[in-house]
C-alpha cells in the first residue's frame, strides 16, 4: 500500500502577495523557497510516504523539487489550485493505491510527527483526513484514501466544504487540530506570531 504526498507550489516571486508591505519581493521568493525546502525535506525523509509529486507552474519550483528527489507537474492554463491539484492527482493515482496526502507549502512548523498523526487517522479507508488552519477555516492539510475519494474545494473557507464533501461521500471523516499544522504563512501577524518563535529556522 502507497502514499503519495502533492505540492501544490505558488510562483516563488510571485506567491506571498500579502506580505508585500512587511517583506520585499526578493525576500518573499527566498521565504518561498526556504518553506518550499523544508515541506520538502520534511516529506522525503519519511518512508511511509513513497512519493512527493510537485506540481507548480513556476520552472525554479520545479527543479528545486526534482533536486530532492521528488516529481513534478508543470502546471498550465489558467491557474486554478483545484484543477492543478485534480491533475496531479491523476497522475499520483496510477501508483498511490492507499491515498493522497495535499499540503501546501507553507506550514514553518510542518514535522515529520505532524505528517505520521495525519497517517495514522487514514488507516480504515474509505476515510478523509483535514487540518484546519488555526482560525477553522481554510485547509492546511487534506489526506484522503483512497485517492480521488472526494473532489478539491481549496479556497477561502475550504474547511468547511471538505468536511462536507467527505460526509456526501460516505468517508469518515478526522479532523487534526495541531498547532503546527494550524499555523500557515499568509499574513503580516502569522509571520510576526512565527518570528517570535526562536525554534523556527526558516525565518532567519
Amino acid at each position: 500500500m502507497t502514499l503519495w504526498a502533492i505540492i501544490p507550489v505558488k510562483p516563488l516571486r510571485r506567491g506571498k502577495s500579502r506580505l508585500a508591505g512587511t517583506l520585499s519581493e526578493d525576500e518573499r521568493e527566498q521565504l518561498n523557497k526556504s518553506l518550499l525546502e523544508h515541506t520538502l525535506d520534511t516529506l522525503t525523509n519519511l518512508k511511509e510516504i513513497e512519493q512527493v509529486l510537485v506540481v507548480s507552474r513556476d520552472p525554479h519550483a520545479l527543479t528545486i523539487a526534482r533536486n530532492h528527489g521528488a516529481r513534478t507537474v508543470q502546471e498550465d492554463g489558467q491557474p486554478h489550485l483545484n484543477t492543478a491539484l485534480q491533475r496531479a492527482t491523476v497522475v499520483a493515482k496510477v501508483y498511490a493505491t492507499r491515498g493522497v496526502l495535499v499540503l501546501p507549502a507553507d506550514l514553518p512548523l510542518l514535522s515529520r510527527e505532524d505528517v505520521l498523526t495525519l497517517l495514522d487517522k487514514a488507516s480504515q479507508p474509505p476515510v478523509v483526513v483535514i487540518a484546519p488552519d488555526r482560525h477553522r477555516k481554510g485547509t492546511n492539510a487534506l489526506l484522503m484514501s483512497p485517492a480521488g475519494l472526494i473532489e478539491y474545494d481549496f479556497g477561502d473557507d475550504s474547511f468547511e466544504r471538505h468536511c462536507e464533501r467527505a460526509r456526501r461521500a460516505d468517508a469518515r471523516l478526522e479532523v487534526v487540530e495541531l498547532p503546527s499544522l494550524g499555523l500557515d504563512l499568509d499574513l503580516p501577524e502569522d509571520l510576526e506570531l512565527i518570528r517570535k518563535m526562536d525554534t523556527v529556522s526558516i525565518l532567519k
